[in-house]
This record gives C-alpha cells, structure tokens and sequence, in this order.
C-alpha cells in the first residue's frame, strides 16, 4: 500500500465508483459502507446518472461531509443504464485500484483491505471475491456460485479456470487502474447487462487473477416489485434481447482477440446462467411471450458450441427441444420440475426397443428431437418409493362454503404407486394425505384415497396405452385422481396468529417410507380470498390461495392477520421492551440451569426403584443397546417400568411405551425419580445423579479415534471444561466395556474408574445371531423397505464424519456415480451417513443407490447387507460380529490420522479388509470380493478377536442379570 507523502492527506489507494440513479434514500448506506472500511486510503466517485429526485442533492451532502474522500460527478443526461456511469468513474478514479458499487448495495467492512493486500501480494491483474445475496423480503442471505470461491487462489489466465466466466460480475472485483487503462476496458453503452462483456473481457486479458474465498460485495435484492434490479426484470423482453446482443459481442470479442477456443466455456455459462434464468420462467409465461422469447433465443442457441448443450441437464434439454418446436405449452409443463427431480413428467412414451422419452408421443427415430427428448437416464421404472418422480397437480380448486374442494390428479410415469394406490390402511398399502402448515404449529393433515384412471377413460389424457418393459411401446405409468374437502378454519395457529406464506405437501407412506412433494397449482388459478374467523378474545385473519408466482408453482395459502389480531401486530413494536422481558423470563423459567435446580429439589421424594429411564444417542430413538436391554426386561417380564427419552421422531417407538421429551420438565421429573438410568451417549451433564440411582452406561461403540481427555478438546481446553467432563463420567456406575482394547482406550481416556461389565455390546446380539429366523426376517423386512431388486446384493456404505465439517456431507468421499456404474446390475449401494451429517441421493443414481437415513436402528441395515464400506466409523467393530466383509474408503487417511484429533492405531495394522484410496480400487475390491475376503480372512479374525471377542449372541441377558435387581429370576 502507498505511504502517506508528508505533505497533506495521503492519495487514495483504492476508489470506489459508486453509481445512482433516482436513490436518494439508499445512496447514503452504500457511501457509509465505504468510508466505513478498514482501509482508510480510499475516495468514493459518486456517479449520478441525471437523476430526477433528490439524489444529487443527497451526494452533494455526502460529498460536503468529508470532502476529502468523497467526490461527486453528474452526467447531463440520464444513460438508461450503468455504463456510462461506470465508464465516467473510470475517468474521474484517482487511486491505482478501483471497485464498483450499486447505490443500493454495500461493501463489507473489511472488503477493500483484504482485497488490496490479496491484489499486491498476488500481483493479481484483478481479484474476485465471494458475494453476499441479501433478500429483503425475508432477510435471509445467500451466496453468489459458492464452488468458485471455495478456495483462495491465484489463476494464471482464464484457460486455466474457464469456470470463472460464470463470475460476470465487474462488482465484486477490485482492477488494477494500469490494466484497465492497458486494456482500454470500458462497459458497453446502450445495452443491459454490460458487466458480462466487461467481465469477459477482464477474464480473458488477465495475465493473472486472484480468488477470495469471503464475501466483498453485499447484493440487495429488493422486495418491492416496483424496484426490481434490471438483471431481477426477466418478464421484459427487451432483457432478452439484451442478454443475446451482449453473448453476440463477447463472442466477436473472442474472435477477433484470437481467443475462439474460449467459445464452448463461455456458451456453456451462457446456457446454465442466462438462458437457465429465464427458461425456469417460462412456466408463468403465456404463449405470445414464450413465442417472442423463442424468436429471439432459438437462432442464436442453434449456433452455440454442441459440447455445451450436450452438458446440460436432460430436463433444460427437454425444454430446449420443445422450445425450439414451438410446442409452448409443454414447454410451459416442464419448466415447473426444472431443477426439482421430486417431479415428474406427466407422461412418458417407451418405444419398441425400450427406451423412454418425455411426452405422450414418440419422436421420430434417430433425429435430433430424438435424443434431447430421451430420458432414458433418469431410469423411472428402477427407482424407489421415496426417491422417484411423481408429480401432483390440482385440477380444480373451488369453494364449497367454508371449506376448499380440491379436485387434483397424480402422474406417476414411474410407476411407484403400482397396486397398492387406493388401499391406505393396508400393510403393504399406501397412505395418503395433504398436510398444511402454518407459522410453526402442527399440520392439519386431510387423508384422501386414490382413484386410478383406466386406460381409454374419455377425457383423460395420456392414456393412449400403457407400458412398462423393452418391446412394449405406449405410455408408462399410471394416473391417479382423488377429491378432498380442506377446511382452511382448521389449520392451527398460534395465539398470536400467523402471517406468512405457506405450501401444503402431499405426503405418502409405504413400507414405512414417507415422500413429501410438492402440490403444484393451475397457473391460471384466480386467487381467492375469504376471511377466517378465529375463537377468542384475538381473532381473525385474511386468506388468500392463489398459485406462487415463482419456481414451481406450487398452491399457496398467504395469511394476513386481521382485527384485533392486526391491531396487537401493530401494538407490538410498542411493546417492545415489555415482550423482551417476557421472552426473557420464560427462556430463564424453561432453562437448563433452572431445571436442573429442580431435579435436586425433586430428589426430596423417594425414587421409584422400578423405574428405568432409558435413552439412546441423545433420544434419537428406539435403537442402540438401551433397545435391547429393554426387550430383554419386556421379555422376561420382570417388574420394572420404562421410560423412554425423545429428542424429536418418536415413529421408531413401540405403540404403548411411555415416551418423555428429552430436556421436558417431565424429563426432569424422570430423571429425579428414575431408580435406573440406562443410556448409550450422555445424560445431559447440567442433571445431577441422586445417590440411589444407578447409571448404566452402555456407549456407542468402540474407540478408534481419540475419545475423552485425549481428544484436543479437553487436552487443550480449559480446567472447567475438563471440570465438567470428570463429573459427567463420574456419574457412570456401571460401563459395559465390549473389548480389552476398549479398556486401554476409551476407559483409561476418560478417567472412568467405576465397575465395569466385561461384555460385548447388547445391540450386537442379533448380529451374532444373524441366521436365526426373527434376523432373517428383519434382514428381508428392510430389504423391501428399500426396495431392493431380487437378485441384488446390499454394499452398506457408512462414513463417520470429519471433525469440524459437520453437516457439510464432506464424509461422503466415494464417487458414487462411479462406484454405482462400476459395481453394475449385482449390487445396490445403501448409504447411511453419520447422524452428523448430511446426505441426498442423486436423482441420476436412484436406481442404484439407496438412503440409509430413514432405519432408526442402523442393526437393520447391517442385516440386511452383504458387505460394508466405512471408513474410520466405530461401526466396523460392530460389523466384525456378522462376520460378512470389510473394505474401509480411506482416501485422506493420512490427513485424518495426522489432524489434530488422532487415532488409536494405524489403521493397516488392524484392518480387517482392504484401504482402498480412490473409487477405482474400491470397485476392483467390490467385483472381486471374494478373492478379497480369501486374502484378507487372516487379518479379518485377529480384528474380531481384539474387537468382538466378547460378543457372544447373549449379552442382553448378562447385563440385565447383572445389572438391575432381581434380574436373574
């Protein structure tokens, strides 16, 4: 950075050229967020485009208020757009780097420093940064193409990352004033969307640029309709032919610079940014706007590079091909499941060899429409209930009185409904029902039967024929249609009301799985209103149902409320400081600290030695070996009564077992009362264990990385963090210790000192015990939950996740498109991530991979496979128990085990299987496993003798025996 000269103020090492038009009332914000900065060596450039209200007068101010960074300029006539202003601040910028910034957005406090020191230690032409998107309607923020700036960088030339054109933005970059006037780069004048000619420019002639990974621009995106960005008016047609003039100009650009080997990077953002934000809007288009749209789009997307079409999604090829057809209001059907592969088509045609095609009609064998319209790919008939596409439409929409009669229809070319649709009740059956929610209460849930259309039905379409297998041509799938009555009066409410936009669902149920989908609405649906009345001395509020105005289309309800409702709303603000007291009293009366005073109060009472609170991973459920100690009471009859302990679904319970929510004060009165705690993650360490209460813990598996006192949370912490440790592990009286190895690690790293039970895990019974009948039945009862091909075998992939990286899904390492395409038509690949993490099949491989999630007990998807993929997971140890393969995806495995967390073992000392360290090795592994299974038997049984020694089929048993009182009899 420059140095103050001794003689006034130091020259500006950075000016922000800030544009306006007409905003008097935001131009303020944006020239504080700069002298704001934690760069103090920057001058601001108002540039006021002509404008017609206060505004200039509101820079003037500005200007006036600290003269000697801020400067303003007035063009003599108003542009139309935000290239001659730019292109003026260019000319009036003093400082040897330059930004750009909107009058109704602002920079970060710490953006024009961190970019000049990344700039000067780079010696970057340019550096980009990340961008905040803030949505003023609903406050929430997002980030601008997040995978861009994942990571700092510096590129040597965009051929290097010719990713980068899809970061069009000329804001949230700061340019060296050198290259710029090297380059002689200015915006385009007379057109919209000159920052993508810029950008493009800037790119292409960079010697060298540089990424940031924070954000350095904050976009608003404004609420009011009236004041909508030129880049947010997508309904005007001259946008359109803007986009296309400004992607005509940077390919001349292209040409003529010698660069015309860019074109395929630049048609590819061009598809899936400028044509993909318009194409989704196509839905809420009427004809004669979709056939302008077309005239101006179709000449210029047949002229793009063929590679980039072909990287398009199926679905925006699909709507290319019908565009380019004129068929617009097909079009218009399937831009509403754009980018949504919960939804399907409303029909699909299979031709004689077996290949399928969106539509009710074949196309013409081996044309062009031909191939964009097969979507063979997405393989429907092969995917699972809660993974396939279905599609729900309302037809009618009507009120009757009160209430709303709802008429909708469901497309299943899948075929995913199948027979079962119109018998929910059964078994085997399907449940269906639409929920509708409001301002976080409870849903009202409406239960409704299928009709299925029959072929040839009159006026029913797409039921020119049916088919589901190769040589049978015709359409596939199935229709359902089904009449319910909504009453809106039924919803529930808070007592202060709701206002809000909410969406029903139609949920669907079968073999224990649950699908929520969207339920999409006419687009020519009138809006219609009516007033709710409310019971009380608050009531009232305004609906209205109309179709969202965006995405999908989904039916949506909006709630205003109304009468003494409104008025309380508009006393709120008032009341400011007294609901703040409120809210503060209520969070001390519920709070942790208060509850657990109590529990000490309640130890007054004498406990209930037949009681037993039980709970597992922090009252995830009915699972782990708290589950089976529990059976083993139930089955032996002894007289102890138990209580569960919930943190949220409480589906995976036993009708008839007394349920408390975890952290309730019914939970405090449990654990104060409880004789017996049995638990298998921690008790929440603020409640104090009473003298006569007995803790069993049962743990969650065995330790291969560092656990308690070894891990650089409590070895690094602070003395009462370590503090409050002791007292948790203090309170164990009993630990079931599964393994001499699990003595040396995990009870020695957390100071435990009390009895041990030497046996193996209860949960791992019915591992051991796998071949009998009731495990066999579990086995197959989970198969068919996740619908697994006859034939097939099940490879359980289970990754623990990584320290620091919770809920980022970064645990699930293997490709799996890979992995699914390599393993072929013998296996199925269930994944069940970490409770930590999180995971969504891809839509393109449901047919061969399966979500794990949804079994509360992971048990019965050990069962139920036939090998298992981890990787540093405890779940291993377990899985010895079946005896059945081991291959463990170690692919940052030096990483993982030289981080700050560490691990017991190197792990190829004890592996039971294979580390295969890319997807390839793994594939190879899987294809041949049982030369694999030969090879490493050896390894595999000293595994099984460190770890699961102890595990004999009957540890319930020994713990309950040894355990609770009378437990032998």
């Amino acid at each position: 950075m420059s140095m103050t000269t001794g003689e006034g103020r130091r020259p500006p090492d950075v000016s922000v050229v800030v544009i306006v038009y007409n905003d008097a009332e935001r131009l303020p914000a944006a020239v504080r967020s700069v002298l704001a900065q934690t760069l103090n060596a920057v001058e601001v450039v108002i540039v006021d485009d002509h404008s017609t209200d206060g505004t200039h007068e509101t820079a003037l101010r500005l200007a006036a208020a600290d003269p000697d960074r801020v400067r303003v300029c007035r063009l003599p006539a108003n542009s139309g757009g935000c290239s001659a202003p730019r292109n003026r601040g260019i000319e009036e910028a003093r400082a040897p780097w330059l930004m750009f910034l909107d009058s109704d957005d602002e920079l970060p406090r710490h953006a024009c420093k961190s970019l000049l020191l990344t700039a000067e230690r780079t010696g970057a032409d340019f550096v980009t940064g990340e961008v905040t998107r803030l949505y003023e309607e609903s406050g929430t923020t997002g980030l601008w193409y997040p995978d861009l700036f994942a990571d700092e960088r510096v590129v040597e030339g965009i051929r290097e990352a010719p990713e980068f054109f899809f970061d069009h933005l000329s804001t949230n970059k700061l340019y060296a004033a050198g290259f710029i006037a090297r380059h002689r780069l200015r915006f385009p004048e007379g057109i919209h969307y000159e920052d993508q000619l810029f950008s493009a420019r800037a790119f292409t002639l960079a010697r060298r640029f540089a990424v940031v990974p924070w954000p350095v621009y904050i976009w608003h995106l404004a609420a009011d309709p009236a004041r909508l960005s030129i880049s947010s008016s997508r309904h005007r047609i001259r946008n359109v032919a803007d986009r296309i003039a400004v992607a005509r100009m940077i390919d001349t650009f292209l040409e003529e610079s010698g660069n015309a080997d860019l074109r395929p990077a630049k048609d590819r953002k061009f598809l899936q940014h400028d044509f993909r934000l318009h194409l989704g809007d196509l839905a809420f288009r009427g004809p004669e706007w979709t056939g302008r749209f077309a005239s101006e789009t179709v000449p210029y997307l047949d002229g793009l590079a063929p590679e980039a079409v072909a990287s398009l999604p199926r679905d925006e090829r699909v709507c290319l091909r019908l565009l380019r057809e004129g068929r617009y209001a097909e079009v218009r059907q399937c831009a509403r499941g754009l980018g949504r592969p919960g939804i399907a088509p409303r029909h699909a045609v299979r031709d004689g060899a077996g290949r399928l095609y969106w539509g009710a009609h074949l196309p013409a064998a081996g044309t062009e429409a031909a191939a964009d319209l097969d979507i063979t790919e997405w393989r429907l008939g092969e995917q699972p209930f809660a993974g396939g596409r279905i599609r729900h439409e309302i037809e009618e929409l009507a009120p009757d009185g009160p209430l709303l009669r709802v008429r909708l229809r469901t497309h299943d070319p899948a075929g995913l409904l199948a027979d079962t649709a119109g018998t929910p009740g059964r078994e085997d059956g399907l449940a269906a029902e639409l929920w509708l929610s409001a301002g976080g209460a409870a849903p009202l849930k409406v239960p409704f039967r299928y009709r299925r259309t029959k072929p040839g039905e009159p006026g029913e379409p797409g039921t020119a024929g049916t088919g589901t297998g190769t040589g049978v041509t015709g359409v596939t799938g199935a229709e359902y249609t089904a009449e319910l009555l909504l009453d809106p009066r039924r919803v529930p409410l808070r007592a202060k009301g709701f206002a809000g936009r909410r969406h029903p669902v139609i949920v669907l149920t079968r073999h224990g799985l649950t699908r929520r989908d969207p339920l999409l609405a006419p687009l020519d649906l009138r809006p219609l209103r009516t007033a709710l009345p409310r019971a009380g001395p608050l009531c009232g509020h305004e609906l209205r149902v109309a179709c969202e105005e965006r995405g999908a289309g989904r039916l949506e309800f909006r709630w205003r409320r109304a009468g003494a409702l409104r008025l309380a709303a508009g006393l709120a603000p008032r009341l400011g400081p007294v609901h703040r007291r409120v809210r503060r009293l209520r969070r001390r009366l519920a709070s942790p600290r208060l509850k657990a005073m109590v529990e000490r109060e309640l130890w007054r009472l004498p406990v209930d030695r037949r009681l037993v609170l039980f709970e597992a991973m922090e009252g995830a459920g009915y699972t782990d070996s708290p589950r089976y100690i529990h059976e083993e009471l139930v089955r032996r009859g002894l007289p102890y009564r138990s209580v569960w302990s919930y943190a949220g679904d409480r589906s995976s319970f036993p009708p008839g077992v007394p349920l408390v929510r975890r952290g309730s004060w019914a939970y405090v009165r449990t654990l104060a009362r409880a004789g017996y705690w049995v638990d298998s993650h921690g008790i929440p360490s603020v409640y104090a264990k009473r003298p006569e209460t007995r803790y069993l813990q049962t743990w969650h598996g065995q330790a291969l990385k560092h656990m308690g006192f070894d891990t650089p949370e409590l070895r690094l912490g602070g003395e009462e963090r370590r503090r409050r440790h002791r007292e948790m592990v203090a309170r164990w009286d009993v630990l079931i210790a599964p393994s001499e190895e699990f003595e040396r690690t995990f009870v020695r790293a957390n100071h435990y000192t009390g009895e041990l039970l030497r046996c193996g895990l209860p949960r791992n019974d019915v591992l051991v015990r796998w071949n009998e009948p009731a495990q066999r039945d579990r086995a197959a009862a989970a198969r068919h939950r996740l619908q697994i091909p006859d034939g097939r075998r099940v490879l359980l992939y289970a990754p623990t996740f990584r320290d620091g990286l919770r809920g980022s899904g970064d645990s699930i390492r293997v490709d799996l498109a890979e992995l699914a395409e390599g393993v072929g038509e013998e296996w199925t690949v269930v994944v069940r991530p970490h409770a930590y993490d999180r995971f969504t099949v891809p839509p393109e491989l449901g047919h061969a991979i399966r979500d794990g999630r949804g079994f509360t007990d992971v048990n019965d998807l050990l069962l139920a496979s036939d090998a298992l993929v981890t990787d540093y997971s405890s779940l291993m140890f377990d899985y010895a128990a079946l005896g059945r393969p081991i291959l463990l995806f170690t692919d940052d495995y030096e990483e993982y085990s030289g981080g700050s967390r560490g691990t017991y073992y190197d792990l190829p000392d004890i592996a039971p299987g294979p580390m295969p360290a890319t997807t390839a090795e793994l594939v190879a592994a899987v294809r041949d496993l049982d030369r694999v299974t030969e090879e490493w038997a050896g390894a595999y049984a000293r595994f099984r003798e460190m770890f699961a020694s102890r595990d004999t089929g009957r540890e319930s048993k020994a713990v309950v025996d040894r355990f609770f009182e009378g437990g032998a009899r």
